[in-house]
């Protein structure tokens, strides 16, 4: 790969990983609820996902996904549910889970985090999408795909750890507002599940 496609692909990268999806919309809720280091944490469920589907992708096997309707609507509508399914247990969580991470940190182990994390990055068709068609855009086709695949893959999990840091500082620098009325960053938190819910609802093939 060479390094000017490698900057080009840095780029799209950045845009990739920063415009809102699940993910970001549930680190922007983590941080708002759990704090920043709870929340960088639990990336790391997020990143072992989008690994897997990368390493899919080199393999040629994240093209049958891409190109079946059916292996689409299935991984896409369960991760519909999922986010409806966290959405609706935020809008019901107690007042106190919101007022102090300390306290909401008792009620969600860092290991649900990154579980919940991980869930909703590998119930993401778009997600595998992009690792099947954008990336293949930048692979210089004189060099073997793996190597390529590599790269790209790094710089891209390298990206979005900064994209989700981004989410969650900006989730944590409203926490303070919202101190007086601990209720409505579960309601805030809620109503971002579900809005990403129906972003990825919105999904389809040709994204």
């Amino acid at each position: 790969m060479t390094l000017e496609a490698w900057s080009v692909f840095v780029a799209a990268a950045v845009l990739l990983c920063l415009s809102p999806g699940a993910n970001n919309l549930m680190a922007l809720t983590n941080g708002l609820r759990y704090g920043v280091v709870a929340s960088l944490v639990a990336v790391g469920g997020r990143l072992a996902a989008f690994a897997v589907m990368i390493a899919i992708a080199a393999v040629g096997l994240g093209a049958v996904l891409a190109a079946s309707e059916l292996a689409f609507q299935v991984v896409k509508w369960a991760g519909v549910a999922y986010l409806i399914y966290l959405g609706i247990r935020a809008l019901r969580a107690p007042a106190a889970t919101a007022l102090d991470p300390a306290v909401a940190a008792k009620a969600q182990s860092l290991a649900a985090m990154a579980r919940k994390e991980f869930l909703v990055a590998i119930g993401n068709p778009k997600a595998i999408l992009i690792f099947t068609a954008v990336f293949p855009q930048f692979l210089v086709a004189a060099e073997p795909a793996l190597p390529q695949f590599a790269v790209m893959g790094a710089t891209f999990l390298v990206t979005e750890i900064f994209a989700a840091l981004a989410y969650v500082i900006s989730g944590r620098c409203f926490a303070p507002l919202l101190r007086e009325r601990a209720s409505w960053i579960n309601r805030i938190s809620g109503g971002l599940l579900l809005t990403a819910a129906g972003l990825l609802a919105s999904a389809s093939r040709r994204a």
